[in-house]
């Protein structure tokens, strides 16, 4: 097997540093000796768009929310199923994400930051939650490994109680908060549960061959 190649590198905002490897044709990300995410491993993150993207009430002109970036997997499994008329912002807080999207892995991206329903904002996602009023059909969060914080100590906020609060206020009503976690966490859901939302747990695979590490998903309804 060669040797990872490390292409890039970036600092996180308040948190340490990501690089960016590339074996063959497969591409990862790390932060330290974790690795974030790989373009071997999209099923989890897949499942994340495919399955809010099913509990919609507005099936014609939904808006939503992508709390980060990553390889694109997710924001690219949306817009397979999106309609035309609906909207997608997503919130980066790193720019060389999104710089590395158009750059090495343009090939990965396949072109679907130029999507005509795609707005991409550099920043942190808690920002545009914390001005939204009703206003999105669905927010998606994979901005770190979970509920749990690793690439950046802020990110724990998101998943606080008061963090969940500015989530459903941002949310219309029957709008879906879907948190994406590399495990399970009983405290999470019971958090989620207790700022008023109908909570569905859903275990995926990482892989879309139904293999791989198993993942979870919280479905979270704003009542």
């Amino acid at each position: 097997m060669k040797p990872r190649e490390l292409i890039a590198t970036a600092p996180v905002p308040g948190g340490e540093e990501l690089r960016l490897f590339r074996r063959d044709g497969d591409f990862m990300i790390t932060l330290g000796r974790n690795e974030l995410m790989s373009s071997r491993m999209s099923g989890s993150e897949r499942a994340l768009a495919v399955m809010t993207c099913a509990r919609l009430r507005n099936g014609t002109t939904p808006q939503v929310l992508v709390g980060g970036y990553g390889m694109g997997f997710t924001l690219r499994a949306a817009l397979e199923v999106l309609p035309p008329q609906a909207s997608v912002t997503v919130a980066e807080l790193v720019p060389e994400i999104i710089a590395w999207a158009r750059g090495p892995m343009a090939e990965v991206t396949a072109g679907c930051l130029d999507d005509h329903r795609v707005e991409i904002v550099q920043g942190d996602v808690a920002a545009l939650i914390g001005r939204a009023r009703g206003t999105y059909d669905a927010i998606l969060l994979d901005v770190d490994n979970g509920p749990d914080g690793l690439s950046r100590l802020a990110n724990d906020g998101l998943y606080s109680m008061p963090g969940l609060a500015r989530a459903r206020a941002a949310l219309k009503p029957g709008g879906v908060l879907a948190v994406w976690s590399a495990s399970a966490d009983p405290a999470f859901h019971r958090r989620l549960r207790d700022s008023g939302f109908g909570v569905e747990e859903v275990e995926v695979r990482a892989r879309s061959n139904g293999k791989g590490p198993r993942h979870t998903i919280w479905f979270a309804e704003r009542l």
